[in-house]
C-alpha cells in the first residue's frame, strides 16, 4: 500500500525530478518505509511505500522491467498475485522479487490492457510503457484505491491524492462550483469530479490510457451488475456456498509479510471477519471506537457499540483496544481530518480517523466490513422507495428525493450568493443521478425485484464507492493499509446473482403497502423487512453469536445531532455566525444560518448538513 505520483509533459519538455519527488513527498503519509523517482525525458513517476509483501528493496519502486521497457508506479494489493505469478513464468516471465508489484507489471507485459481484468484485489497504478511512449493508468473494480488526474495546458499529472497535485508548477488551486452543487445535493460526487477545479477521480474499474499526442482513452472494464439468475441453487446451495466465498475471501485477504489486525464494531460483519481471521492468526489484534454517551438522547443512545464488540473479542480471543470519543475530539481532529479527506464524500468520518489512528499503532494492514451491506440488501429501510413505481421516471424521482441528503432541490441553487445563482442554476443533479441508475442496461426495471436490484447497483456505485474514498483517505492518514474482504471478487460475482428472496425478507408484503394510505408505512416497512442480508445472516450464525446476528443494522455514527446541540454547539454556532466564514464567498448567510437554526432548536435533525458545513469551511480554509 503505497502512494504514487507522476507528471507527462506532452510538448517534449523534460519532467523535473525534484518536481516529482515533491510531488511523491506531499504523500508521506501514505507510504513511510520509502521513496522512489524515475524519469525518462517527458515522464516522471514517484512513488512512497508503505512496505507490505516483500520488504527487501527488491520490492522498491517505481519498478522497472529487466528488459527496461515498462516501469511501475503502484498502490495496492492484488491478492491472487501468486496463482498469477505462476502463469507468468510458464510463460517465460522470471522475478527478482516476491512482491504483487512485481506481477503486476509483468502482467501487462504479458496481457496488455487487458491485464486488470485478472486482478483480484485493491489497486491504483501507473504503468510507462517506454517503447510506446505511452502512460497507463487503471483502478480497481471496486473503486477501493484513488487515483486523481488532471491536465494542465501541455502537462498532464496524475496522483493518489490531490495535494500531490498541488505540488506541481503547472497546477492553481480553485474551487468547482457544480461540483460544491452535487456535494451539498448528495453530500456524495456522482460524477468523476471533485471540488478541485478541472481534477478528475478515475472511476471504479476503469483505465486510462495518456497517449504522446495528450489524447486520452478512458475505457471501462468492469461494473455492478445485480440480477436474478437463471438458473437458481437451492438455499442450502446458495448457504455453502457464500460460506465457502466468504472464508476464501478473509484468508486470501490475510497475506502479508506484515502485521494484521481487524476493525471490530460488535456488529455483524466485523464480527464475522474477525471469527475467520483469528481462526488462522494465533494472535489477532482487534480495534473498536466508542462514544461517551453522556449528553447523547434518543436512538443515539445506543450508539456504543463497546460493550458488543469486547463480548465479540472475548469469543475469539483476540487482543483488543478501543479509543473513546467525546463531543470535543470532532472538533479537535477537524484541521487534519480534512486536509487527509480533501475530496469531501458521505457522513461523519472523524471516527473513522480515531480508530485508523489506534490501529496504525499495533498493525499495518486492518481488515474491515465495508461492502457487506451494499451486496446483500444491508439498508431494507431504503428500497421500499423501489419497490412500487408508476414506471421509471417515477423510481427515479422518488429515489433521487432519499438520496439528496443535505438540500432538496427547492433549496438549490437558493443557498448560493446571488451573483453565483445562475451558474449554480444550470448544474442538473437529477441528471446525474438518473443517469447512475440508468447505467449498464437498455431496459428499464418493470418488477418491484427489478427495482430492488437497480438501487443495489446504485448505491454500490455511488454511497460505498464514497465510502472506500473515505476510508482509504483516513486509514492511509496514518500509513495504515485498510482492507475489505467483502469486496473479493469471487465473492461479488456471487452476491450479484443471489436471488431477491435470500436477501429481503416477505418482499411481497411490501408491495402490497398502499403508497396513498396516510401514516407511517415508511415505519412498518421496517419493521417488516428490518432485518435484510438474511442469506448472509444466515451464514455468520456459525460465527457469531445469535443476539449479533439477528440485531438491527446500525451504522458506525457518534451522537452527533444531540452533540450539535449540546456540547458542540458554541463551535457550531461560531462557524455559522462569524461573516467571514469562508462558506460565506459561495453561500447565502441568511438561508445558512435560518438551516442551521432549525437544527439547534430541535425542530429538524440536520445533523449531516451541519457536518458538511463544517468540513466544507475546513477544507476551504486549508486549500484556497
Amino acid at each position: 500500500m503505497c502512494g504514487i505520483a507522476g507528471a507527462l509533459h506532452f510538448d517534449g519538455q523534460p519532467a523535473s525530478p525534484v518536481v516529482v519527488r515533491a510531488m511523491a513527498r506531499a504523500l508521506a503519509h501514505r507510504g513511510p518505509d520509502g521513496e522512489g523517482v524515475f524519469v525518462d525525458g517527458e515522464l516522471g513517476l514517484g512513488h512512497r511505500r508503505l512496505a507490505i509483501l516483500d520488504l527487501t528493496p527488491a520490492g522498491a519502486q517505481p519498478m522497472q522491467s529487466r528488459e527496461g521497457d515498462a516501469v511501475l508506479s503502484y498502490n495496492g494489493e492484488v491478492y491472487n498475485f501468486q496463482e498469477l505469478r505462476g502463469e507468468l513464468e510458464a510463460l517465460g516471465h522470471r522475478f527478482r522479487s516476491t512482491s504483487d508489484a512485481e506481477v503486476v507489471l509483468e502482467a501487462y507485459r504479458a496481457w496488455g490492457p487487458a491485464c486488470v481484468e485478472r486482478f483480484n484485489g485493491m489497486f491504483a497504478f501507473a504503468l510507462w510503457d517506454a517503447r510506446a511512449r505511452r502512460l497507463f493508468l487503471a483502478r480497481d473494480r471496486y473503486g477501493i484505491k484513488p487515483l486523481y488526474y488532471t491536465r494542465r495546458g501541455q502537462t498532464f499529472l496524475f496522483a493518489s491524492e490531490v495535494k500531490a497535485l498541488r505540488e506541481h508548477p503547472a497546477f492553481e488551486t480553485s474551487l468547482s462550483l457544480p461540483h460544491l452543487v452535487e456535494y451539498l445535493t448528495f453530500q456524495n460526487l456522482l460524477s468523476e469530479g471533485t471540488l478541485f477545479a478541472g481534477v478528475k477521480l478515475l472511476p471504479p474499474g476503469t483505465t486510462l490510457e495518456v497517449e504522446p499526442s495528450g489524447e486520452l482513452r478512458q475505457r471501462r472494464y468492469w461494473d455492478f451488475d445485480f440480477r436474478e439468475p437463471d438458473q437458481p441453487l437451492s438455499p442450502e446451495e446458495y448457504e455453502e456456498e457464500l460460506s465457502r466465498l466468504f472464508r476464501q475471501a478473509v484468508q486470501r485477504q490475510l497475506v502479508s509479510d506484515a502485521s494484521v489486525g481487524a476493525y471490530l464494531s460488535g456488529g455483524l460483519d466485523s464480527g464475522g471477519i474477525s471469527a475467520v481471521a483469528a481462526e488462522s492468526l494465533p494472535h489477532l489484534t482487534t480495534f473498536t471506537c466508542g462514544f461517551d454517551m453522556t449528553s447523547a438522547s434518543g436512538l443515539e443512545l445506543s450508539f456504543d457499540e463497546r460493550a458488543k464488540a469486547e463480548a465479540l473479542s472475548y469469543r475469539f480471543k483476540t487482543e483488543h483496544y478501543e479509543v473513546v470519543l467525546k463531543a470535543g475530539d470532532m472538533e479537535r481532529c477537524l484541521p487534519k481530518l480534512v486536509w487527509h479527506l480533501e475530496d469531501l464524500r458521505v457522513g461523519q468520518s472523524y471516527p473513522n480517523y480515531y480508530v485508523a489512528r489506534l490501529a496504525s499503532k499495533f498493525a499495518k494492514s486492518v481488515l474491515g466490513g465495508t461492502g457487506g451491506d451494499e451486496l446483500f440488501a444491508g439498508y431494507p429501510w431504503r428500497y421500499y422507495r423501489a419497490v412500487v413505481n408508476d414506471d421509471f421516471d417515477h423510481y427515479v424521482a422518488k429515489y433521487y428525493d432519499f438520496w439528496s441528503r443535505l438540500l432538496p432541490s427547492e433549496t438549490l441553487p437558493a443557498i448560493f450568493r446571488p451573483e453565483l445563482r445562475p451558474e449554480a442554476d444550470e448544474v442538473r443533479p437529477l441528471e446525474l443521478f438518473r443517469g447512475l441508475l440508468g447505467r449498464g442496461s437498455t431496459e428499464p426495471p418493470r418488477t418491484p425485484i427489478e427495482y430492488v436490484n437497480r438501487s443495489l447497483a446504485f448505491e454500490a456505485r455511488a454511497f460505498l464507492h464514497g465510502l472506500l474514498v473515505v476510508e482509504d483517505r483516513l486509514s492511509m492518514a496514518h500509513g495504515l493499509e485498510s482492507r475489505v474482504p467483502f469486496l473479493d471478487n469471487d465473492l461479488v460475482d456471487f452476491a450479484q446473482r443471489v436471488p431477491m428472496q435470500h436477501k429481503l425478507r416477505d418482499l411481497s408484503a411490501v408491495v402490497r403497502l398502499d403508497e396513498n394510505e396516510p401514516g407511517p408505512k415508511t415505519q412498518r416497512y421496517f419493521e417488516r423487512t428490518r432485518d435484510g442480508k438474511l442469506l448472509l445472516r444466515q451464514v455468520l450464525r456459525r460465527y457469531v453469536p445469535e443476539e449479533v446476528v439477528d440485531q438491527v443494522k446500525q451504522g458506525f455514527s457518534g451522537p452527533d445531532a444531540s452533540w450539535f446541540r449540546g456540547e458542540s454547539i458554541e463551535w457550531v454556532r461560531s462557524v455559522v455566525s462569524d461573516d467571514h466564514a469562508r462558506i460565506y464567498d459561495y453561500l447565502d448567510p441568511a438561508l445558512v444560518r435560518g438551516l442551521v437554526g432549525e437544527h439547534l432548536s430541535g425542530q429538524v435533525n440536520r445533523r449531516l448538513l451541519i457536518w458538511s458545513l463544517l468540513n466544507l469551511e475546513q477544507w476551504l480554509e486549508a486549500f484556497l
